[in-house]
C-alpha cells in the first residue's frame, strides 16, 4: 500500500513539474493549475495519513492460526479440521449442559411449534478433540442440516424426523447418529447421551468421513475485523444501545447480559446463570450476536417445522454495548448466511464467539434490546 501511494504522489508531481517546464510566464500559475488538475492535495493528506496509520501485515506466532470460526489463534495443525456441529437438548430437566463454554459459535432456535416453541442448541466447535463432554445429545431438524451445511461441519445428533432424510442423502450432509456415550446421571434414557473423549475419533475411523473440509466448503463464513481495529458500531447509521437481549423464546425465557468489564455477553436461561460444570461452571458468554428474523413452515401436527433459510430476512448484529440492524441473505444449501448493514456492506464481527438466534418472523416484535 505505502509503495503504491509513494507512487501516485510520485506521479503528480512529475506531472507538475512539467507543466511548469513548459511555462512562458513565472510558471506559477501553471504549477496552481496542474496541482489542482493532477492530485487533490485533501486525496494526498487522506492516503498520507491512511499510510501513517495502516497496520503492518500481522505476524503470527509460529505454528499458530487464526481459526475461522472466532478469529482467535489456535494451533495452525487445526487449520484444515472440519468442525462438528452437534445437537444439544434444551429442556430444562437436561440442565446443567457440559461443555457449552467451549464452542466457538452458539445457535438457538425453535425446535418445535409445540411446548412453548421450545428452542434447541445447535454447537459448533472447531477443536472438538479438546472436548471432555458436551450436552446432552438429541434430535435433530432440516433447519440444523442446512445451517450445518453452511460451515461444512460434521452433524453430531440422536435421531431425528424422516423430514430429514432427503437432507441426509445430500453429499454435503456428514453426520453421525446415536453413537455416543451415555453417562449415568440419574435422568431417563433420552438426557444421557453426551459425546465424550474419543468418541468423535473413533466415529471418524470407523466411517469414510472425512476428517477435513470437503469440496462443499465454500472458505470461511465471517468476516473478521482485526483485534487492534475492532468494530465499533457508534457511529453507525442506525445505532442504538444494546446492553441487555431478551430474546423472544418462552419456554426458557432466554436472555444476554452486557458486561462492560470484559465486554462480553452473558447468557441465562430458566431464570438464571447458564453454567458448565465440566468446565468450572464457566457462564456460557459471547462477543458478538446475531439476531435473525426467520419464517418458518409447520409440517405436522406434531410441532416439526423447518426455517426459511433462503428468502432474504432482516435482524441485528450486536457486539460491545451496540446493536446495528442488518439484512440477511442465503444463496445455496452450502453457502454461508452472509449479514449487510443499512448501506449493503457485508458487516465484520470483533474477534470472539457468536451467538446466532433465529427468530421466528411472528415473535420478533416481541424481542427486545436496550
Amino acid at each position: 500500500m505505502r509503495k503504491r501511494i509513494t507512487a501516485i504522489i510520485a506521479a503528480a508531481l512529475l506531472s507538475i513539474s512539467l507543466t511548469a517546464c513548459g511555462s512562458k510566464d513565472d510558471g506559477l500559475s501553471d504549477v496552481t493549475e496542474a496541482t489542482e488538475n493532477v492530485v487533490d492535495t485533501e486525496m494526498l493528506a487522506d492516503l498520507t495519513e491512511t499510510t501513517e496509520s495502516e497496520e503492518e501485515e500481522e505476524v503470527l506466532p509460529e505454528g499458530m492460526y487464526r481459526s475461522e470460526l472466532t478469529n482467535e489463534l489456535i494451533d495452525e495443525s487445526l487449520k484444515n479440521q472440519r468442525p462438528i456441529a452437534a445437537m444439544v437438548d434444551n429442556e430444562s430437566i437436561a440442565l446443567p449442559h457440559y461443555g457449552m463454554s467451549q464452542a466457538d459459535v452458539v445457535y438457538e432456535l425453535m425446535n418445535s411449534t409445540l411446548n412453548g416453541r421450545i428452542t434447541r442448541f445447535m454447537v459448533l466447535v472447531k477443536d472438538w478433540d479438546k472436548i471432555e463432554q458436551l450436552g446432552s445429545i438429541r434430535s435433530v431438524r432440516p433447519t440444523n442440516v442446512i445451517l450445518a451445511s453452511e460451515w461444512n461441519a460434521v452433524l453430531c445428533h440422536d435421531g431425528g424426523p424422516f423430514y430429514n432424510d432427503k437432507y441426509f442423502e445430500e453429499p454435503w450432509a456428514d453426520h453421525f447418529s446415536g453413537t455416543f456415550s451415555r453417562v449415568d446421571n440419574g435422568k431417563k434414557r433420552e438426557y444421557t447421551e453426551y459425546i465424550v473423549k474419543g468418541d468423535l475419533q473413533s466415529n471418524f475411523e470407523r466411517t469414510e468421513v472425512p476428517k477435513e473440509y470437503t469440496s462443499y466448503y465454500e472458505g470461511p463464513h465471517y468476516q473478521f475485523a482485526s483485534e487492534k481495529n475492532p468494530v465499533d458500531l457508534s457511529g453507525m447509521e442506525g445505532v442504538i444501545d444494546a446492553k441487555t437481549i431478551k430474546m423472544p423464546f418462552p419456554h426458557n425465557g432466554s436472555y444476554l447480559e452486557y458486561n462492560e468489564e470484559d465486554q462480553l455477553y452473558y447468557y441465562y436461561e430458566y431464570d438464571k446463570a447458564h453454567v458448565d460444570p465440566g468446565n468450572g461452571n464457566a457462564q456460557l458468554c459471547f462477543k458478538n450476536l446475531l439476531i435473525q428474523s426467520c419464517g418458518y413452515t409447520q409440517l405436522d401436527e406434531h410441532g416439526y417445522m423447518i426455517f426459511d433459510c433462503y428468502s432474504p430476512g432482516y435482524g441485528y448484529y450486536v457486539t460491545n454495548g451496540k446493536a446495528i440492524y442488518v439484512s440477511w441473505k442465503k444463496e445455496s444449501m452450502t453457502s454461508p448466511t452472509r449479514y449487510y448493514d443499512s448501506v449493503g456492506n457485508e458487516i465484520t464481527l470483533n474477534t470472539g464467539k457468536t451467538y446466532v438466534g433465529f427468530v421466528p418472523v411472528d415473535d420478533f416484535t416481541d424481542l427486545v434490546i436496550e
